[in-house]
């Protein structure tokens, strides 16, 4: 029988083999160990976040919007309770049939929802607002179809409430989701798709202050992404409060006075610039505009020919008709083109070349000096004085009182009217300014175009004896967390480069206005009013009474105010759209507010005497 063995080379070569045999297990134990390593260690974190999102979910808590107040202490918007519906994609398998159940059961387009879905750039673990402002009735189906809503989830969030409805709807503004567009600016950075910023008025103005700061909750989820229980919890921080100078009373007074037509309203306090009331009407009801609309209803309101969403009090420029003789007034004798005593012949009409501009009086004044001209609104003595001065003197005092520029308050969009001069119409009509187009000017027509909140600032200047004071809308902002209030103090804008003898011819020229002049119709029994009328030309002259011309194309009622004249606490701005004479339609609707702010605030009449009620109180002149 053979023996067998190994000789001296299979020996090694066995060992060799195991050699290798050695390495290649400790490199087959090592690459695990790195694996394990890399797994348990490096991307721990990462795979155990994924294992906790299979369970849990991060929702955002939006914040309390911070409440308005006017400035005494009135709410004019606050917070309620409601529904809000969220979705989750991670947790839906099926988009298009989730989409179709949405639509049928909240009776959305399809489109809508799918859009909702695809906004933002957040992951499928961030949920979706589908839906705010939810039902009862629609918050109650959604949960009895909850096994057929994989992702669905009802949160209970605040939602903006106006109590007056329409009152005030142009300064308080509305509240939107915020836009996709939005959403990549830097302003709304911090910001989520379902997120609600304020979209218009002072809403929008101090929107940063009065959002708050979201919070947010991680809640358990079961198979079907619905919430089992809350795991931790990161409280939101409700925004801050607001503080108007609006009087609320004021501010309904003003509304009502304007009813159904079309015109503004504004109240302001010239000593400190506080806005009393900003009446726009037509108005709308920013409870309407802060829920989701449909495409068709946005455009109803945008289209409507009427603008309801047009703020006429900052937006609406309109020409001043004779209210700017007040700025003209003031232009004249500072640039001494006439004194005082200068006497100007109306015959009625005055002759530039080959055409003749017009007086309102058939027949004309006959010899007026500056008192009398301001008193019955000559037009042919502001024609004479505006050609002396020419339309470069005229912007110089109209810049000077504010118009042509921003007043500053603390509104969006806020328009500035136009103030001609030769180097506007060049740059504006790239055309040489003429000699006759400065008649027009010189009684508010042709290219002048103001706001009410110009006007107010203005007679507001005047009755403040030439210290300009910036309109103001927010008082305070109280900080909902410290309970500290922050006050905004009045801003002075400037003193305007009128003599103090000037200021006060104008202002007794004003109060003759009102006691015997063209608005006896403004005259009232409890308070002294100073004030100008206006009338603003919008069409082409026409023939035929008025009665017979379409509304559309009747002139504007002017009408500005202060009040009492003895140490004025009010001035008054009316504009009245397509309604015809100031006198008639616009005086008494500043008078009736000017009233009621007496009767509000019946300290303003402290050692003040008060007027009386003329027997021409009912005359209708016309300005």
């Amino acid at each position: 029988m053979a023996s067998i063995g190994f000789n001296d080379s299979d020996l090694l070569d066995l060992q060799r083999r195991l050699v290798i045999l050695r390495v290649g297990l400790l490199l087959v134990v090592a690459l695990l160990a790195l694996r394990l390593w890399h797994l348990q260690i490096r991307e721990g974190p990462y795979y155990r976040d994924l294992s906790e999102n299979n369970r849990t979910r991060s929702v955002v808590l939006e914040p309390a919007r911070g409440l308005i107040f006017d400035r005494n202490g009135v709410l004019l918007a606050n917070n309620v309770p409601s529904f809000a519906l969220y979705v989750t994609l991670e947790d839906v398998k099926d988009r298009p049939a989730l989409v179709a159940q949405l639509a049928s059961l909240l009776n959305l387009e399809p489109e809508v929802i799918q859009k909702k879905l695809s906004t933002g750039k957040g992951s499928k673990l961030q949920p979706r607002k589908v839906k705010d402002r939810l039902t009862l009735r629609e918050a109650t189906l959604i949960e009895s179809h909850r096994l057929d809503l994989p992702g669905v989830m009802i949160q209970v969030e605040s939602q903006r409430n106006y109590p007056g409805g329409p009152v005030a709807a142009h300064l308080l503004g509305y509240v939107g989701e915020v836009s996709a567009d939005q959403l990549e600016k830097a302003d709304f950075a911090d910001l989520h798709q379902g997120s609600v910023v304020g979209q218009y008025g002072v809403e929008k103005w101090f929107d940063r202050q009065v959002r708050g700061r979201a919070g947010q909750k991680s809640v358990e989820v079961d198979a079907l992404g619905h919430e089992k229980r809350a795991v931790v919890s990161d409280k939101p921080v409700a925004g801050d409060d607001l503080y108007l100078t609006i009087d609320a009373r004021l501010q309904k007074t003003a509304e009502d006075l304007l009813g159904e037509e079309s015109g503004a309203i504004v109240a302001l306090d010239p000593t400190n610039g506080d806005i009393l009331a900003m009446a726009s009407r037509p108005g709308f009801d920013p409870n309407m505009l802060s829920k989701e609309l449909t495409n068709k209803q946005w455009v109803e309101i945008v289209q409507n020919e009427r603008r309801p969403l047009n703020n006429r009090a900052t937006q609406g420029q309109y020409p001043p008709g004779s209210t700017f003789k007040v700025v003209m007034a003031a232009a004249a004798l500072e640039s001494n083109t006439v004194t005082p005593s200068t006497m100007v012949r109306c015959n009625g009409g005055y002759q530039f070349g080959n055409r003749l501009f017009h007086d309102w009086k058939q027949g004309g004044h006959g010899s007026v000096d500056m008192n009398e001209a301001l008193i019955h609104s000559c037009d042919v003595y502001f024609y004479t004085v505006g050609q002396r001065m020419g339309i470069d003197t005229i912007a110089e005092y109209a810049k000077q009182f504010g118009l042509g520029q921003e007043t500053g308050v603390e509104l969006p969009s806020e328009r500035v009217g136009i103030v001609p001069s030769t180097a506007w119409k060049q740059k504006a009509r790239n055309q040489p300014w003429y000699p006759g187009e400065t008649i027009s000017a010189a009684i508010g027509q042709g290219y002048v175009t103001v706001t009410p909140l110009q006007m107010a600032s203005v007679i507001g200047t005047v009755a403040n004896d030439g210290l300009s004071i910036k309109p103001r809308l927010v008082q305070a902002v109280m900080n909902r967390a410290t309970g500290e209030r922050a006050e905004f103090p009045p801003t002075v804008r400037g003193k305007v480069a009128v003599k103090p003898a000037t200021i006060a011819l104008i202002k007794e020229a004003l109060a003759d206005v009102v006691t015997k002049g063209t608005a006896t119709r403004a005259k009232s029994s409890l308070v002294t009013i100073g004030g100008k009328t206006g009338t603003a030309q919008t069409a082409a002259l026409r023939t035929g009474p008025e009665k017979d011309i379409p509304k559309k194309l009747r002139d504007h009622a002017w009408f500005v105010a202060f009040a009492p004249v003895e140490a004025p606490r009010i001035a008054v701005a009316v504009l009245a759209e397509h309604m015809g004479h100031g006198g008639s339609a616009a005086a008494p609707l500043a008078k009736d507010v000017i009233e009621a702010y007496v009767k509000a605030y019946p300290e303003v009449l402290n050692g003040v005497p008060t007027g009386g009620r003329s027997k021409s109180a009912d005359a209708r002149p016309k300005t």
